[in-house]
């Protein structure tokens, strides 16, 4: 697919457009509207596509749960090991679409690999995650910063709390949720790792506050995200603090989501994961 229409839609979903503004530009770009909406479902996520752990797999115990958070009660998803034991936990952030059925998914694949994964819903101040994807990108702005944040790392201290918890915690995040993953780890010192899909870098002064071990995974061809690299990586060095950083060349932004069918990218996203499931093994087993 032509990058500018792939470009087009990264805007979309993270300037934000209007849908109306966007659907426009398509049009300008594919030649006309019947062109533009036919290319739009091979952009837009299928969640019929979302699920590769079903909720009632043999091996694992989902639930919706909520814990205390800043002024709120925060909405969240759980799926752990359904064998006896204790384990580390791991904080899945979702991207700017909230908690919806691919990070419920992706909870359970890492209950699957033998963690606990909780998913907090960002959007909880305002009553949890919305249908519409669209009226869900519109709340993020609305998001107060530190009471998110201090959401977020109340959930490190409910998960903590859990008795099928080890103690130690990771976070894994994408998009929005890969710039909320670096956030934990400058935020918390009791974090014991931190892997962020394409997301936002934190400011260059606050990476020495990281203790974290870093891995952070990008697409060759995320030049929105990509641009922010070289400064991280620089303070990342300078900090010594401990990180892997991978390139996949080829790959888009969201390339490990499996329900957006032109920003997939297979091989990249399987491999990405095993690293994932590889850190957190070294860290919070």
């Amino acid at each position: 697919m032509d990058q500018r229409i792939i470009n087009l839609f990264d805007e979309y979903t993270h300037k934000p457009l209007s849908r109306q503004e966007f659907l426009g530009r398509l049009a300008r770009l594919t030649g006309s509207t019947s062109a533009a909406l036919a290319v739009l479902p091979m952009l837009e996520v299928n969640y019929t596509k979302a699920i590769t752990v079903k909720e009632n797999d043999e091996d694992i115990i989902t639930e919706d749960i909520t814990y205390p958070g800043d002024g709120i009660i925060v909405k969240g998803y759980i799926a752990r090991p359904k064998k006896d034991g204790k384990y580390g936990g791991v904080i899945v952030i979702h991207e700017n679409r909230g908690l919806n059925p691919h990070i419920q998914d992706v909870t359970r694949r890492v209950a699957k690999a033998g963690f606990i994964g909780l998913a907090p819903d960002a959007l909880s101040p305002f009553g949890g995650t919305p249908a519409n994807e669209d009226d869900a990108r519109n709340l993020f702005s609305q998001l107060d910063t530190q009471k998110n944040l201090n959401n977020f790392l109340m959930a490190i201290d409910y998960l903590r709390t859990r008795k099928e918890c080890n103690g130690k915690i990771g976070s894994v995040g994408f998009c929005w949720g890969g710039g909320m993953a670096n956030d934990l780890a400058v935020n918390s010192a009791e974090l014991k790792a931190a892997v962020a899909f394409y997301g936002r870098q934190p400011k260059a002064e606050d990476v020495p506050k990281i203790k974290a071990r870093l891995q952070l995974h990008y697409g060759s061809l995320d030049e929105r995200i990509d641009a922010g690299i070289p400064a991280y990586e620089d303070a990342l060095r300078k900090a010594g603090t401990k990180y892997e950083l991978y390139m996949y060349e080829g790959a888009q932004h969201a390339f490990h989501n499996d329900t957006a069918p032109t920003r997939y990218n297979e091989a990249a996203a399987k491999l990405a994961w095993a690293r994932t499931i590889k850190l957190f093994t070294e860290t919070i087993s």
